[in-house]
């Protein structure tokens, strides 16, 4: 049984010390040991951005795609071979501005896929400018004088639009990510992990110590229901948002490969695709 050192390879991560990617990376080879994966059984799919290295850094299939279009190829990846635990992941803007009509559709497609979004609230790759996710005020160098547009709500926006499981998390708390990681890969459909991964180099306002005293979490109130819809929206707007832990799963909602008929469990591959003359003659005579 591999262990969540059979999930690293030997390409040293190269993200600015102290980033919470480092996190994000250990606490998917954790969940990925922990469910009993192996290394042949995960596809890890990334986008742009610092965060878009992280397929690199991990030892199982992964492909580094083009910037905001790592979900659908994910999910078509997904379709074609149905025995892969497949993991999308990128940054807020990668997920959040040019990818944003890729996420509402998966979400309301609901593919068996995990996506796991690392939310710094900055633009670090391009060397620190506003995001889809900075709040009004925000100073960097694309807005000098602080930002005038609203930040987007992702956990709120996935809700609106029929998300079957949303979570969120803190690149500080690895036990709580693994296990949203863990229950996200698990969930049969659609699962929007929102992880906060503060940018040291250019972000110094959403600190890790700005988030410790900002973040509620969830695990924490024994009376929260996260299979109540109306309480998790109710909680997020509480709280701005600012809340941590599995905030809304519905275990009842097929997902898309439920749905399709005559979908079959296997990979395309190992499937006998070739159509018979019976069959090939009955699908022409539909259209004499």
């Amino acid at each position: 049984m591999a262990t969540f050192k059979d999930f690293r390879n030997k390409v040293k991560p190269n993200w600015c010390p102290g980033c919470g990617d480092f996190s994000v990376l250990a606490a998917m080879q954790r969940a990925f040991a922990n469910l009993g994966l192996e290394p042949h059984d995960v596809a890890v799919v990334s986008g742009i951005g610092c965060s878009g290295r992280i397929s690199g850094y991990v030892n199982a299939y992964g492909l580094h795609g083009v910037h905001g279009r790592a979900l659908p190829i994910a999910q078509g990846l997904k379709l074609a071979n149905r025995d892969l635990t497949v993991v999308a992941a990128g940054g807020d803007g990668d997920g959040f501005a040019i990818g944003m009509g890729h996420t509402v559709h998966s979400i309301r497609r609901n593919v068996d896929i995990t996506y796991i979004v690392m939310d710094n609230q900055v633009y670090g790759l391009t060397k620190g400018q506003t995001s889809p996710r900075s709040e009004m005020g925000f100073k960097t160098k694309s807005t000098p004088s602080g930002s005038i547009e609203s930040a987007i709500h992702p956990m709120e926006m996935a809700l609106t639009v029929g998300a079957g499981f949303v979570a969120q998390s803190v690149s500080s708390d690895l036990k709580q990510l693994t296990h949203v990681i863990e229950e996200g890969i698990k969930h049969k459909g659609f699962s929007l992990i929102n992880v906060y991964s503060p940018c040291v180099t250019y972000n110094k306002v959403n600190t890790y110590d700005w988030f410790k005293e900002n973040l509620v979490n969830l695990d924490n109130d024994e009376n929260y229901d996260a299979s109540n819809r109306s309480m998790a929206m109710q909680k997020l707007m509480e709280h701005h948002g600012l809340v941590t832990g599995i905030i809304y799963q519905n275990k009842e909602r097929k997902s898309y490969e439920e749905m399709i008929k005559g979908f079959k469990e296997e990979p395309l591959s190992k499937q006998d695709l070739m159509l018979d003359r019976e069959h090939f003659d009955k699908l022409v005579a539909e259209f004499a």
